[in-house]
């Protein structure tokens, strides 16, 4: 085998990777994991999550759990602590919403 196929087949091998990675986070949440934050008490906030880092919705185009393009996206969102979503203020002034907004 030549070094340029032995380089190649790495570069292939690294993409690949990077690309099931990719699709494995952005998956949505399991049932397990949404009962397990409902049942800690946590509440969906929508607007509150920063690109990537929402926890679900994302709106139209994206998948799920880490595909929001911008941060504090309006239609998605992260649970936090139950009780505290409405008294989040954002970078804007408005604050975080239990629904889409």
């Amino acid at each position: 085998m030549s070094m340029k196929t032995i380089v190649s087949a790495a570069i292939l091998a690294g993409a690949v990777t990077t690309a099931l990675s990719t699709i494995a986070a952005a998956a949505p949440l399991t049932k397990a994991e949404v009962h397990a934050a409902l049942a800690a008490h946590k509440e969906k906030c929508f607007g509150v999550a920063l690109k990537g880092q929402n926890d679900c919705a994302a709106g139209p185009g994206t998948t799920c759990q880490g595909t929001s393009t911008v941060d504090f996206q309006t239609n998605s969102w992260k649970f936090v602590q139950g009780g505290t979503c409405t008294g989040i203020v954002l970078p804007n002034g408005g604050h975080g919403s239990l629904k889409a907004m």
